[in-house]
């Protein structure tokens, strides 16, 4: 059987948190023993009070919103050196900026849609950090309970330079009939090496 060339692991599990902005908390050697533990999804508005007064109102339920910041620690083994690696998350509400190693690796606003932050050229072999700060401080912006955080599981991705790209593959049916039907399948191959590449799709 031919060996796996990627693999797709749970995340979820092993975040810290606070909700508490401090810039500082990107640093890899930043202290954050007193975080609390949480595992994702995680919503850290509904493990608030309610209260009339607060930022979200009445659309959000009554429950503070604010900026809370998640660590993660990664450990990279060697094996991993030439491989791709990513981190796929399924939503964070809302406004997200994610670090590795005290560097800013990317972002995303929008609170309801998956993305993916290639976090290849930060990593190194050994111990690293994930840092991501989640800002739902602009209130009102829902008309219906959003909460605030990882609310959608996370996913670490490694893959080899040429791979096929997250939701690249799509299948349609252009044609059928009675008696038969047509498939397309179309695949989006993305090289991250150095090299052009002939591959066998």
């Amino acid at each position: 059987m031919a060996q796996s060339v990627r693999t797709e692991q749970n995340w979820n599990s092993g975040w810290r948190f606070s909700l508490k902005d401090d810039a500082e908390a990107k640093e890899m050697n930043y202290d954050d023993k007193a975080w609390r533990n949480v595992t994702i999804p995680h919503d850290w508005s509904i493990d608030s009070d309610f209260k009339k007064d607060n930022a979200m109102g009445n659309e959000g339920g009554y429950l503070p919103a604010g900026t809370g910041w998640y660590r993660k620690q990664l450990n990279m083994p060697k094996e991993w050196a030439g491989k791709t690696v990513k981190l796929m998350f399924d939503g964070v509400y809302q406004d997200s900026k994610i670090y590795v190693n005290g560097d800013s690796v990317g972002s995303h606003f929008y609170g309801y849609t998956p993305f993916v932050i290639d976090i290849t050229k930060q990593l190194k072999v050994g111990n690293n950090v994930v840092a991501v700060r989640v800002d739902n401080s602009r209130q009102k912006n829902s008309r219906w309970y959003s909460g605030s955080g990882i609310y959608r599981k996370v996913q670490l991705i490694v893959c080899n330079p040429v791979h096929i790209e997250p939701w690249g593959v799509a299948v349609t049916t252009p044609m059928v009939e009675q008696s038969e039907a047509a498939v397309v399948v179309q695949t989006e191959l993305k090289n991250e090496g150095y090299t052009p590449k002939n591959v066998k799709l």
